[in-house]
């Protein structure tokens, strides 16, 4: 079964926690503080694999989290980092963040490694914390948090030349003929229902063609099922436009190459400056010499190289190959998507969010805030008034004056709730 589009959920691991220890042996009764770190959690790594060729391991199995780092220990034991959680993906696989539809990551080349998540930070030991006015620290920093997205996986297949046309124009019959693949053939629409590769060997050099599902009019506006499969023409160098010169439904083939072609450009502006040859099939045919001679015409005006071929009887298909496989030379390679993700402010990741939930009730939230209490242990004096002067140094008590705070209202942070008093 081929797959090419799949939403996931991944989650790296969190980072384990500092711990707080002090060092305890015989005739040293005031040992300094020993706490070892936290390890660092697992990260969510996208491997592209050439041995694969769909996303059907994502069919049932939907959500991948890496492990937690493992917490730290007395006498400086640091905890054990986690094993980052690898997936593989075809080559030419895109991975999209499912909410903004941004690409994170395309991985358009053989053995590709890319971090979608990164596992959280191990937090220090409270031995990182000792001074010459504090040398018993009795607290320690916490592991940082896990990175946790919804993925949208789309496989592009990498080919060098795309076989378009509406459907029974031979497309699947011209790749069984020139390479080794062997596509489902018959005579009724959409024989094709997911895209054909076969490498075409070549005295010039060898190439691979993919044979996109037939298009329809409306395609690029969900009709049919072409537009599933619309992606893939994007990544290829050359198009190969196939048309039938008999025309059993007394359609026009230089309407046929119109419609495909408007479909092709609605989807993308880009697929309009990729090159066309035009394919002339089933030329054995008796009604296909009615159709040269417009066919012809229409070419030479929009500077289109035609090939005439029957695909069935082996008729012009070494010609047309050789010509491919030299313009193919030519082209450069097609330009990929290489951008980072940039993780854009929201409300869920800005610094500081204040926000009343009701009279009496407001709550604290924010990347900076969850940084903050990750670090601080409230259960000790030193903690609690560095949170204290945290809040008034960053002017989060003024927003939540400005939102109606008064005396004796509750303040909710991540799981705890406060009372505040002047």
């Amino acid at each position: 079964m081929f797959i090419d589009k799949v939403e996931i959920s991944v989650k790296s691991g969190a980072g384990g926690n500092g711990c707080v220890s002090f060092r305890r042996e015989k005739y040293i009764p005031n040992g300094g503080p020993d706490g070892g770190d936290g390890g660092k959690g697992g990260d969510i790594v996208f491997v592209s694999d050439t041995g694969l060729n769909s996303l059907i391991d994502f069919r049932y199995k939907k959500k991948f989290v890496a492990k937690s780092g493992e917490n730290g220990g007395k006498k400086n034991c640091s905890g054990k980092d986690a094993d980052d959680l690898i997936i593989k993906v075809p080559v030419g696989t895109i991975i999209r963040e499912a909410n903004s539809k941004k690409i994170m990551a395309d991985m358009s080349q053989p053995n590709q490694k890319r971090i979608i998540a990164k596992g959280g930070k191990g937090g220090n030991g409270n031995q990182h914390y000792a001074t010459s006015r504090r040398q018993a620290p009795r607290y320690s920093e916490q592991g940082g948090m896990p990175q946790e997205y919804k993925l949208i996986l789309e496989l592009k297949l990498i080919a060098d030349v795309g076989l378009v046309g509406m459907p029974n124009a031979g497309k699947s019959t011209l790749l069984s003929m020139v390479t080794n693949a062997k596509p489902k053939i018959a005579n009724y629409q959409f024989t094709t229902l997911a895209p054909n590769l076969g490498v075409v060997r070549s005295k010039f050099n060898d190439f691979v063609m993919a044979d996109i599902p037939g298009l329809i009019e409306g395609a690029s506006h969900g009709m049919g099922l072409g537009y599933e499969f619309l992606r893939h023409i994007e990544r290829t160098k050359l198009l190969l436009h196939v048309v039938d010169l008999a025309c059993p439904d007394a359609s026009n083939p230089v309407d046929n190459i119109k419609k495909i072609n408007n479909e092709l450009f609605e989807y993308s502006k880009a697929l309009e400056g990729k090159k066309q040859i035009i394919v002339g099939n089933k030329i054995d045919l008796p009604n296909a010499q009615k159709n040269i001679e417009e066919l012809e015409k229409f070419c030479l005006q929009n500077n289109y190289k035609l090939f005439l071929i029957s695909a069935a009887t082996n008729v012009g298909l070494n010609e047309l190959m050789l010509y491919t496989a030299k313009l193919l030379e030519t082209i450069e390679d097609t330009v990929t998507f290489s951008e980072d993700y940039v993780e854009e402010e929201t409300v869920e990741n800005k610094r500081f969010i204040v926000e009343k939930i009701c009279d009496g009730y407001f709550k604290v939230s924010g990347k900076a805030v969850e940084k903050m209490m990750g670090y601080t242990n409230l259960e000790t004096d030193e903690g609690f008034n560095f949170f204290q002067k945290y809040f008034r140094e960053n002017k989060i008590i003024d927003l939540l004056k400005e939102k109606g705070m008064q005396e004796g209202d509750t303040i909710k942070i991540l799981n705890y709730e406060f009372e505040y008093f002047e």
